[in-house]
């Protein structure tokens, strides 16, 4: 197999995409304010092998309690928002990367202060975009989830991380019927030079 050569993106110490090594990503299941099971966590995560560990960060307590995370562990960390642009602002300067769905986030302007804080920390972030959880245009345009839904939904946001000169990010495409998934993700390649996370 002969793997594309994407663009660069570098999630703390680890460089992803490009002709880098496929680095591994996973996730904590603590509850994140639980600052010394969440470390633990994830120093045994890295002991097993993980690269990039990802960090549930879904209010204000869990950003506070995300620093200082994070100044206890070495490998590089993702901060998961959900909803909240606020506290992306609010992690961007101890994130090594911040996980974000645009759809999500809201109004534009949001997803640009959201864009400015990564660039200002020169910190990636990650789109994701999840079958189950689509713009309701496009669950009414193509009626079930399926590849192009994803595709489409994915171009959405890469258009507004394009006009706001934002490139450092990587791309996911989530569902849960495998299938669906590898289809959209070779969609996407062929119109995106940016890394691909998988799962």
């Amino acid at each position: 197999i002969k793997r594309k050569d994407t663009k660069v993106v570098k999630v703390g110490n680890v460089p992803v995409g490009g002709g880098n090594p496929i680095s591994i990503q996973s996730m904590t299941n603590t509850n994140t304010c639980d600052v010394v099971s969440t470390v633990k966590q994830i120093k045994d995560l890295e002991a097993a092998g993980a690269d990039i560990v990802r960090v549930s960060v879904p209010g204000f307590d869990e950003a506070k309690a995300f620093k200082e995370i994070k100044n206890a562990v070495n490998v590089p960390l993702v901060a998961d928002i959900h909803f909240d642009y606020k506290i992306a602002l609010e992690v961007a300067d101890s994130a090594d990367c911040l996980r974000i769905n645009p759809g999500n986030i809201g109004k534009e302007d949001r997803v640009k202060e959201v864009i400015n804080a990564a660039a200002d920390n020169n910190v990636p972030i990650r789109v994701g975009v999840n079958a189950g959880s689509l713009e309701k245009d496009l669950q009414k345009k193509y009626g079930e989830p399926n590849a192009d839904a994803l595709v489409e939904s994915a171009l959405r946001h890469v258009e507004i991380l394009d006009r706001f000169n934002f490139d450092n990010y990587k791309m996911s495409l989530k569902a849960s019927n495998i299938e669906m998934t590898v289809d959209a993700y070779r969609k996407i390649s062929e119109l995106i030079n940016q890394p691909l996370h998988l799962g």
